[in-house]
């Protein structure tokens, strides 16, 4: 039974370019903890630093902060410092989740299907023969090493592409992957558990980009995903694989890419997926009967244990 002076402190907004998803995605959660008789309080986090007014041995802390200094570790490692149960996975768990490359390695590990990438910054870009030569392929596709929700996607068919997006590349690593044609597919874990498969079909050009993402009726999808059965455990399987092998907790996403001859590949782990009206991880869940008030009272119940565990100490 867990204790009912508890609250939880549901933190939204944020300092990434991912902002305006975690606020709708945060006040969401409020929303479903109000209704269901949780005692809840919601802060937009506006610096990248502890909200005031926490207190360790009463607050949950649920982070839904995209991105930077949200699921790169950077709140966790305050968290932890501070003492505080939080929601989600560890500081060592979402620093290597939200990096591309250390993830797909660990999915390699793992046996699950990665595709090969090529990796450097702004200041080392391959020249566009070299890409192709190594990946083996005439379109890529060019994304951050350590971004979310799409940000900074590029599709590039073309040495004069290549030519144009490297010039006004950002800082940090990139990376550059072959592209696919079929369609994303996405897998739902919560503690450790498949939740359902969803397929994602975007509109116009069929890539779900970050319009695409958070746009009412710009996407179409199916959820249960119409695959084969064998299909489908094998990419529940993987994505428990992945969960596991990254170190974990409570809950994550996992996202994969559908070619139309069944191969599948890994894309990346999210350690704190969106949570608003059209989001993935609440799809997952209503497969399995899991409406969104019981999904998200799911996603707090270990933090609560775990302040309830440090508490009894």
């Amino acid at each position: 039974m867990l204790e009912p002076e508890m609250e939880i402190v549901v933190l939204g907004g944020g300092v990434s370019a991912e902002r305006a998803v975690s606020l709708a995605s945060a006040q969401a959660v409020f929303d479903a903890l109000q209704r269901g008789g949780r005692k809840a309080r919601f802060v937009d986090l506006t610096v990248a630093a502890l909200p005031e007014a926490i207190d360790v041995k009463r607050d949950v802390i649920f982070p839904v902060l995209h991105g930077t200094f949200g699921e790169d570790g950077g709140i966790q490692t305050l968290l932890e410092a501070s003492g505080f149960s939080y929601v989600g996975s560890d500081a060592d768990s979402s620093r290597l989740c939200m990096d591309k490359g250390s993830a797909k390695a660990i999915a390699a590990e793992a046996g699950v299907p990665v595709l090969e990438s090529l990796y450097f910054d702004r200041l080392n870009i391959p020249r566009w023969a070299a890409v192709c030569e190594q990946l083996g392929a005439t379109e890529v596709v060019l994304k951050p090493r350590c971004e979310g929700s799409s940000v900074g996607l590029h599709l590039i068919a073309s040495p004069e592409e290549w030519e144009r997006v490297g010039a006004d590349l950002g800082p940090g690593e990139w990376m550059v992957e072959r592209r696919l044609r079929g369609h994303d597919v996405t897998v739902g874990i919560l503690e450790g558990a498949a939740l359902g498969v969803v397929e994602i079909f975007p509109g116009g050009d069929g890539v779900y980009d970050y319009e695409r993402k958070y746009s009412k009726g710009e996407t179409r999808y199916r959820a249960p995903a119409q695959i084969d059965q064998g299909l489908e455990r094998a990419m529940k399987t993987a994505a428990e694989a992945v969960f596991k092998g990254c170190g974990c907790r409570d809950f994550a996403r996992i996202d994969f890419y559908l070619e139309a001859d069944g191969s599948y590949w890994f894309l990346e782990i999210n350690t704190i997926p969106g949570l608003t009206s059209t989001s993935l991880l609440p799809k997952s869940a209503g497969c399995l009967g899991l409406d969104f008030a019981n999904l998200v009272d799911r996603m707090i119940e270990p933090a609560c244990y775990r302040l309830q565990s440090f508490r009894q100490r």
